[in-house]
């Protein structure tokens, strides 16, 4: 059984003036197992402005403690359809960077209702894995991700 390993997970999106925190909240939940303690997660809120001056904040929540990100990454994968999964192998190159991050973009809309499904669209919730893989290079890591996604 091939399992990744990963430094930490960070999961982010934006909230727009015109929608409700909590409900973002609420959405950026689903990619998080109940048993990962709230301990676990780090929060920062960032508040900035669009491009028409209007109010945005940036919610970014991290995990990295090791027993947490496992759960994390097994939950998050859980999520996957197989057609997901599908898109994600076949457009795996351009979703890990030189550094090792893995990115998984989400529909928020879907992410509210408790679902998972990958988008490209404007309005996502973003999951970046930073994956361990030895030697740390972006062949290993696509090497590792593919494995993972493909069990």
């Amino acid at each position: 059984m091939a399992k990744l390993q990963a430094h930490h997970i960070r999961v982010s999106t934006f909230v727009h003036a015109t929608e409700d925190p909590e409900k973002v909240l609420e959405a950026m939940g689903t990619f998080f197992p109940e048993d990962v303690p709230s301990d676990d997660i780090e929060f920062e809120i960032l508040e900035t402005e669009g491009y028409f001056g209007n109010p945005i904040k940036v919610i970014n929540a991290e995990v990295s403690r090791s027993k947490s990100v496992r759960k994390m990454l097994e939950h998050i994968k859980g999520l996957l359809s197989e057609e997901d999964k599908r898109y994600l192998l076949e457009n795996l190159e351009e979703k890990v960077d030189d550094m090792g991050t893995f990115f998984i973009r989400f529909s928020k809309q879907k992410a509210y209702l408790g679902e998972a499904e990958v988008s490209e669209g404007e309005d996502v919730i973003q999951v970046k894995i930073k994956v361990k893989a030895f030697p740390m290079r972006k062949e290993s890591v696509v090497k590792a991700i593919r494995e993972w996604l493909s069990e």
